[in-house]
């Protein structure tokens, strides 16, 4: 191989493309999804065949419960990743969609496994008023500009939500009473920022929160831990699409993550349009 090509192969892997360098995604999900499927399926027909499988007290059904949502948010952790990983071999599906809908859609899935009761009694609410009150007395303000409700993107959906998902599973992980979700539209683009009032991140880790594989250790300001994968694969599919996530902490306690998206997807560069 000459000098030339081994250059050029190596400006090809990126530091999104090295992610999956390390990881054969489609091996991980083929070996985990069916186990993850049948644990699911068999705390499902404890809950909901009582009359077959005999009846539960009340300790019982609560920890079936959590075992559920958390048999859930497995499977989403593997359709995440593989979401990353179609992104990188640049497949993309793209349609028009409310991006408000969306936006409402995804904390309405999130809030199933952080918080379950308010999930509950928003899905009873009987108005949107009424709706807006119950995610305000849980600490959560959705705010939208004219042009943002009104705008339909046409981008990829399914990571859109994804992206989405994890900036307000993160929020919601973080924050010690609010959550607020703004949304704009600024000429071609669409901004969505999630702002929690937790801990903050310190300037030093701002960037080192969006690699894979980074656990912050807790201190005075900052208490985000976790696996570094929600952040860094959320951050990998915004730049795909032609976006981005970046994170600031300036307005008192907490961050402000936020993320911008070409209303129409941009096809990066190096990518083929395979899948589009």
């Amino acid at each position: 191989m000459t000098e030339e090509k081994k250059n050029k192969n190596s400006d090809h892997l990126s530091a999104e493309g090295r992610f999956f360098r390390d990881i054969d995604v489609e091996f991980l999900i083929h070996e985990l999804k069916d186990p993850v499927a049948v644990i699911e399926t068999a705390v499902r027909m404890l809950l909901e065949k009582p009359d077959k499988y005999g009846p539960l007290t009340g300790r019982q059904q609560k920890t079936l419960e959590r075992a559920l949502r958390n048999s859930k948010k497995a499977r989403g952790l593997l359709a995440d990743l593989l979401e990353v990983g179609r992104s990188d071999a640049g497949c993309f599906q793209c349609c028009h969609f409310n991006a408000l809908d969306e936006v409402n859609a995804v904390l309405m899935e999130t809030l199933e496994s952080v918080d379950a009761d308010l999930q509950e009694n928003l899905g009873g609410a009987a108005s949107a008023s009424e709706r807006e009150a119950l995610l305000v007395g849980g600490g959560i303000r959705i705010g939208c500009s004219d042009g943002a409700r009104q705008v339909r993107l046409c981008q990829d959906q399914t990571k859109f939500r994804q992206i989405v998902g994890n900036l307000i599973k993160n929020a919601l992980q973080h924050r010690r009473r609010r959550l607020d979700i703004g949304m704009d539209c600024v000429e071609d683009r669409l901004l969505v920022e999630v702002v929690d009032d937790g801990p903050g991140v310190e300037k030093e880790n701002r960037e080192l929160i969006f690699m894979r594989y980074t656990r912050m250790k807790p201190c005075a300001t900052l208490s985000r831990t976790g696996h570094g994968l929600g952040l860094a694969g959320a951050r990998i599919l915004a730049r795909r699409m032609g976006g981005d996530i970046t994170v600031k902490c300036d307005r008192g306690p907490g961050a402000v993550f936020r993320f911008t998206l070409p209303l129409v997807f941009e096809q990066p560069e190096g990518l083929s349009e395979q899948g589009i």
